[in-house]
Protein backbone atom coordinates (compact mmCIF):
# COMPACT_ATOMS: atom_id res chain seq x y z
CA UNK A 1 0.00 0.00 0.00
CA UNK A 2 1.14 3.16 -0.53
CA UNK A 3 2.39 5.55 2.17
CA UNK A 4 2.43 9.18 2.54
CA UNK A 5 4.47 11.67 4.96
CA UNK A 6 2.66 14.35 6.73
CA UNK A 7 4.57 16.74 8.88
CA UNK A 8 2.95 18.13 12.33
CA UNK A 9 3.48 19.77 15.25
CA UNK A 10 2.33 18.64 18.93
CA UNK A 11 -0.74 20.94 20.22
CA UNK A 12 0.10 22.90 23.47
CA UNK A 13 -3.66 23.74 24.17
CA UNK A 14 -6.69 21.87 23.25
CA UNK A 15 -9.99 23.77 22.93
CA UNK A 16 -12.67 25.30 20.55
CA UNK A 17 -10.68 28.81 20.95
CA UNK A 18 -7.36 26.92 20.28
CA UNK A 19 -9.03 24.90 17.32
CA UNK A 20 -10.22 27.86 15.41
CA UNK A 21 -6.91 29.76 16.24
CA UNK A 22 -5.39 26.70 14.46
CA UNK A 23 -7.79 26.86 11.10
CA UNK A 24 -7.68 30.25 11.11
CA UNK A 25 -3.99 30.00 10.41
CA UNK A 26 -4.47 27.62 7.96
CA UNK A 27 -3.91 24.72 9.92
CA UNK A 28 -5.94 21.45 10.61
CA UNK A 29 -6.09 19.97 14.31
CA UNK A 30 -5.75 16.52 14.99
CA UNK A 31 -6.16 13.38 17.20
CA UNK A 32 -4.55 9.91 16.62
CA UNK A 33 -5.55 6.93 19.06
CA UNK A 34 -4.63 3.49 19.25
CA UNK A 35 -1.49 4.52 21.20
CA UNK A 36 -0.89 4.47 25.39
CA UNK A 37 -2.57 8.03 25.34
CA UNK A 38 -4.52 9.98 22.51
CA UNK A 39 -1.88 12.41 20.51
CA UNK A 40 -3.51 15.69 19.77
CA UNK A 41 -1.46 17.66 17.31
CA UNK A 42 -2.02 19.87 14.16
CA UNK A 43 -0.28 20.10 10.54
CA UNK A 44 -0.58 22.50 7.42
CA UNK A 45 -4.05 22.02 6.09
CA UNK A 46 -1.74 21.90 2.24
CA UNK A 47 -0.28 18.10 4.10
CA UNK A 48 -3.61 16.50 3.43
CA UNK A 49 -4.67 17.65 -0.58
CA UNK A 50 -3.26 14.64 -1.37
CA UNK A 51 -4.35 12.52 1.24
CA UNK A 52 -7.86 13.39 1.26
CA UNK A 53 -9.00 14.71 -1.91
CA UNK A 54 -8.09 11.05 -3.89
CA UNK A 55 -9.87 7.87 -4.45
CA UNK A 56 -6.69 6.29 -3.34
CA UNK A 57 -6.27 5.35 0.56
CA UNK A 58 -2.68 5.99 1.85
CA UNK A 59 -0.88 4.41 5.01
CA UNK A 60 0.42 7.80 6.74
CA UNK A 61 3.71 8.43 8.19
CA UNK A 62 3.45 10.86 10.88
CA UNK A 63 6.18 12.93 11.99
CA UNK A 64 4.92 14.58 15.06
CA UNK A 65 8.14 16.77 16.34
CA UNK A 66 10.57 14.24 14.96
CA UNK A 67 8.67 11.44 16.25
CA UNK A 68 7.69 9.46 13.68
CA UNK A 69 4.87 6.49 13.73
CA UNK A 70 2.57 4.84 10.84
CA UNK A 71 -1.77 5.72 10.61
CA UNK A 72 -4.27 5.77 8.89
CA UNK A 73 -7.45 8.03 8.63
CA UNK A 74 -9.96 7.33 10.31
CA UNK A 75 -12.27 10.27 10.72
CA UNK A 76 -12.90 13.60 9.07
CA UNK A 77 -14.97 16.55 9.46
CA UNK A 78 -15.92 19.14 6.96
CA UNK A 79 -17.30 22.38 6.99
CA UNK A 80 -20.81 22.10 5.99
CA UNK A 81 -20.65 25.03 3.77
CA UNK A 82 -17.00 26.07 2.81
CA UNK A 83 -16.13 22.30 2.67
CA UNK A 84 -12.91 23.21 4.71
CA UNK A 85 -11.18 20.41 6.47
CA UNK A 86 -12.10 21.21 10.71
CA UNK A 87 -11.03 18.16 12.33
CA UNK A 88 -9.21 14.99 11.19
CA UNK A 89 -8.88 11.65 13.44
CA UNK A 90 -6.28 9.07 12.79
CA UNK A 91 -5.76 5.38 14.06
CA UNK A 92 -2.22 4.65 15.15
CA UNK A 93 -1.21 0.98 13.65
CA UNK A 94 1.07 -1.47 14.70
CA UNK A 95 2.47 -4.26 12.29
CA UNK A 96 1.27 -7.08 14.86
CA UNK A 97 -1.78 -6.05 14.96
CA UNK A 98 -4.70 -6.09 11.88
CA UNK A 99 -6.40 -2.54 10.36
CA UNK A 100 -9.92 -2.77 9.22
CA UNK A 101 -10.09 0.03 6.25
CA UNK A 102 -11.83 0.42 2.76
CA UNK A 103 -10.30 -0.39 -0.12
CA UNK A 104 -11.12 0.86 -3.93
CA UNK A 105 -12.18 -1.69 -6.09
CA UNK A 106 -11.10 -1.50 -9.86
CA UNK A 107 -12.63 -3.59 -12.60
CA UNK A 108 -10.76 -4.47 -15.38
CA UNK A 109 -11.42 -6.24 -18.73
CA UNK A 110 -14.49 -6.27 -21.09
CA UNK A 111 -17.42 -8.09 -19.97
CA UNK A 112 -19.51 -10.22 -22.14
CA UNK A 113 -22.77 -9.07 -21.21
CA UNK A 114 -21.56 -5.49 -22.21
CA UNK A 115 -21.31 -7.37 -25.87
CA UNK A 116 -24.64 -8.46 -25.79
CA UNK A 117 -26.15 -5.05 -25.07
CA UNK A 118 -25.58 -4.81 -21.16
CA UNK A 119 -24.52 -2.23 -18.91
CA UNK A 120 -21.77 -2.45 -16.48
CA UNK A 121 -22.95 -1.69 -12.58
CA UNK A 122 -20.28 -1.18 -9.56
CA UNK A 123 -22.40 -1.64 -6.80
CA UNK A 124 -19.26 -1.11 -4.41
CA UNK A 125 -16.68 1.38 -5.27
CA UNK A 126 -15.27 0.64 -1.47
CA UNK A 127 -14.94 -2.79 0.36
CA UNK A 128 -14.09 -3.21 4.43
CA UNK A 129 -11.47 -5.01 4.60
CA UNK A 130 -9.27 -6.45 7.90
CA UNK A 131 -5.54 -7.77 7.61
CA UNK A 132 -2.39 -6.72 8.87
CA UNK A 133 -1.07 -3.24 7.48
CA UNK A 134 2.30 -4.73 5.34
CA UNK A 135 -0.86 -7.07 3.56
CA UNK A 136 -3.14 -3.68 2.47
CA UNK A 137 -3.48 -3.78 -1.42
CA UNK A 138 -3.72 -0.20 -2.75
CA UNK A 139 -7.20 -1.70 -4.70
CA UNK A 140 -8.69 -4.01 -5.05
CA UNK A 141 -9.08 -5.85 -9.16
CA UNK A 142 -11.70 -7.94 -10.40
CA UNK A 143 -11.65 -8.91 -13.85
CA UNK A 144 -15.46 -8.93 -15.45
CA UNK A 145 -14.47 -10.63 -18.70
CA UNK A 146 -16.84 -13.85 -17.85
CA UNK A 147 -19.75 -12.05 -16.57
CA UNK A 148 -22.73 -12.27 -19.07
CA UNK A 149 -26.13 -10.38 -19.09
CA UNK A 150 -28.01 -10.72 -15.51
CA UNK A 151 -24.38 -11.82 -13.94
CA UNK A 152 -22.68 -10.53 -11.11
CA UNK A 153 -19.54 -10.99 -8.46
CA UNK A 154 -20.12 -11.52 -5.03
CA UNK A 155 -18.29 -10.62 -2.02
CA UNK A 156 -18.43 -14.22 -1.04
CA UNK A 157 -17.00 -15.31 -4.54
CA UNK A 158 -13.79 -13.16 -3.78
CA UNK A 159 -10.58 -14.35 -2.38
CA UNK A 160 -7.50 -12.33 -1.85
CA UNK A 161 -4.36 -13.89 0.31
CA UNK A 162 -4.36 -12.71 3.75
CA UNK A 163 -7.25 -10.18 3.43
CA UNK A 164 -10.71 -10.74 5.46
CA UNK A 165 -13.56 -9.22 3.56
CA UNK A 166 -16.39 -7.40 5.77
CA UNK A 167 -18.79 -6.32 3.73
CA UNK A 168 -22.30 -9.17 3.71
CA UNK A 169 -21.15 -11.84 1.74
CA UNK A 170 -24.07 -11.94 -0.27
CA UNK A 171 -23.41 -8.15 -1.50
CA UNK A 172 -22.82 -8.29 -5.23
CA UNK A 173 -19.55 -5.78 -5.71
CA UNK A 174 -19.81 -5.51 -9.86
CA UNK A 175 -22.76 -6.43 -12.49
CA UNK A 176 -23.76 -6.28 -15.76
CA UNK A 177 -27.55 -6.05 -15.64
CA UNK A 178 -29.81 -6.12 -18.32
CA UNK A 179 -30.97 -3.13 -20.46
CA UNK A 180 -33.88 -2.12 -21.42
CA UNK A 181 -32.52 -2.63 -25.51
CA UNK A 182 -30.72 -5.45 -24.44
CA UNK A 183 -34.38 -7.07 -23.10
CA UNK A 184 -36.32 -6.25 -26.26
CA UNK A 185 -34.19 -7.84 -28.55
CA UNK A 186 -34.08 -10.88 -26.37
CA UNK A 187 -37.81 -10.98 -26.35
CA UNK A 188 -37.68 -10.36 -30.15
CA UNK A 189 -35.54 -12.92 -30.64
CA UNK A 190 -37.22 -15.44 -28.53
CA UNK A 191 -40.71 -14.20 -30.58
CA UNK A 192 -39.26 -15.46 -33.82
CA UNK A 193 -38.33 -18.99 -32.59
Amino acid sequence: MKSIEIKGQLRTAVGKKDAKNLRNAGNVPCVMYGGEAPVHFYADANEFRKVVYTPSVYLIDLNINGEACKAIMQDIQFHPVTDEILHIDFLQIFEENPVTIEIPVEVEGFAKGIKAGGKLKINLRRLKVKALAKDLPDTITLNVEELGLGESIKVEAMEVENLEFLNAKSTPVVSVIITRAARAAMNAAAAEN
